[in-house]
């Protein structure tokens, strides 16, 4: 955990970088990070995923990559056609972390909110998208990549009243992949980003709640 801990801590320095080259102006925030630093997921979250409208994404681009060059060992840079991508890291770690900037999505919904963090004394204000949206982002995901951790997101997501769709043949398919994981999901992919006292929970809930509201969405339509 310690070593989640101190990423977490990476996280909000380098939120506190991007806001002072002003890249946070044209970045909204979200992913599981997102959820973590501005409304307390309780999950540990690995990477900054950020959308962006930035009209210059060559000088953006550079920025960032700039930035980071002078504190930190960059691994990779990528200006790619969706997205711009950086992986780095700090000399305190032994894992990098890893920063995507989609450029595929504009049409989203966001609000000011502070990134903080428990180990950090540090607090950022980003674009962070909505619940609701994030909700919309992570339904989307799970259907199409069917990881664990979005699964876990996205009742975190409805234990914050946020409501799932009145889709059925989506809700079909998240039952379906819910039920298709295995021990060694729980246990390892999902255990391995838990504290202990989280982790024992899910270990014998097993996304029981999120479970019950599909089939109940399910019986409704």
């Amino acid at each position: 955990m310690r070593e989640l801990q101190d990423l977490e801590i990476l996280e909000i320095e380098t939120l506190d970088k991007l806001n002072s080259i002003k890249a946070l102006d044209s970045l909204f925030f979200g992913g599981g990070t997102m959820l973590r630093l501005c409304h307390n997921l309780n999950r540990y979250s690995t990477d900054l995923d950020f959308w962006t409208d930035a009209s210059d994404l060559k000088s953006l681009f550079q920025k960032i990559k700039e930035m980071l060059s002078a504190d930190f060992k960059i691994a990779d840079s990528f200006n790619k056609k969706n997205t711009l991508l950086f992986e780095f890291q700090a000399p305190n770690l032994n894992r990098n972390l890893k920063i995507e900037v989609r450029k595929d999505q504009t049409n989203f919904k966001w609000e000011r909110k502070i990134a903080f963090s428990k180990f950090s004394t540090k607090q950022v204000m980003v674009k962070g998208l909505t619940l609701e949206q994030m909700m919309k982002n992570k339904i989307e995901a799970l259907l199409s990549r069917k990881i664990i951790r979005d699964c876990f997101d996205i009742e975190f997501l409805l234990l914050r009243g946020i409501e799932l769709p009145d889709k059925k043949e989506a809700l079909e398919e998240m039952s379906g992949i819910i039920n298709s994981f295995k021990e060694k999901d729980f246990k390892v992919v999902l255990g391995s980003i838990l504290d202990p006292k989280e982790r024992k929970f899910y270990l014998s809930n097993r996304f029981k709640l999120l479970k019950e509201e599909i089939n109940k969405k399910l019986f409704l339509i």
